[in-house]
């Protein structure tokens, strides 16, 4: 049976366009029938396929996850980006990596991911899912939203602010941690809420267990609507009055990763973080 591969670049970039003819050779020469595709591929435009190679930036790979999400199959993310942090090579190494990816050598890590609903004044429901985050912003640059933040059925808080963003682990390094919250690890199975520019002496960032329901309810008073922006790509409108949910999906992204390197050490060569002194840790466990 044939195996097919799915190579998705970033159509405004030339590098991309050249990678990824690097990784159609490679694919070829290990006997795999590829397909190039621009990031904004409709899945349903797609043959079958059971490998994917994203080449861009972060905003190119959470695109791909749209094609993958759902399904067994494996994203290999290849970095043209300013960060990367989830693609897993350089550019230089596409060789050897796709040449590990068809040959099974590499391992499978499932990153969670968001299941989004807005539940409107009159009952109607729209969803949507996030890998990175969902983000809450409001629609009138001049004025704040009102809201009121649940948690698990319970009030919390209520506060004025520009919005909130709700993130995976994997988005913790991103919209989130711009705005002041914490870094999870990836198998930290929880959520995090991030307020933006809110006018409370509580609104700070939480951090919520992985069976927790977030809610947030665009209060009648708001002086603006507000829109939720899933992975800076899908977006539901919110009118006063509606009501926003968040929860940890049962469907997670999978990536495909080459090296055993600790998320620590990602962190620090993405962030580029000084680590001058550090002595590491003697052969006897001390310091």
């Amino acid at each position: 049976m044939t195996r097919r591969a799915l190579v998705v670049r970033h159509s405004g970039r030339p590098e991309a366009v050249a990678a990824a003819d690097d990784v159609l050779r490679a694919l070829e020469l290990a006997g795999v029938e590829a397909f190039a595709a621009s990031e904004d591929v409709a899945p349903e435009d797609l043959p079958p396929f059971e490998l994917a190679v994203v080449l861009g930036g972060d905003g190119t790979i959470l695109r791909a996850a749209e094609l993958t999400r759902g399904t067994d199959v494996p994203l290999l993310g290849v970095n043209l980006g300013h960060v990367g942090f989830l693609a897993e090579i350089e550019p230089e190494a596409v060789a050897t990596a796709v040449a590990r990816l068809t040959a099974g050598d590499h391992d499978v890590e499932e990153r969670a991911t968001l299941d989004v609903l807005v539940v409107h004044p009159d009952g109607r429901t729209e969803s949507g899912w996030a890998l990175n985050e969902a983000a809450l912003e409001k629609t009138d640059p001049a004025r704040m939203i009102e809201v009121v933040v649940e948690v698990d059925g319970r009030p919390l808080s209520s506060f004025g602010c520009d919005g909130l963003v709700a993130a995976t682990a994997t988005g913790s390094t991103a919209h989130a941690f711009s705005a002041g919250g914490p870094v999870l690890w990836p198998d930290v199975a929880g959520t995090v809420l991030v307020p933006l520019a809110a006018h409370s002496l509580f609104a700070r960032p939480l951090v919520v267990g992985p069976g927790s329901v977030l809610a947030i309810e665009l209060i009648d008073r708001s002086p603006s609507t507000a829109v939720v922006t899933c992975d800076g790509r899908r977006q539901l409108a919110l009118d006063r009055g509606a009501r926003l949910e968040v929860r940890v999906s049962d469907t997670p992204v999978r990536f495909a990763r080459l090296t055993p390197a600790p998320f620590t050490t990602r962190l620090v060569q993405k962030f580029d973080l000084p680590v001058v002194g550090w002595r590491g840790a003697r052969e006897d466990g001390g310091r």
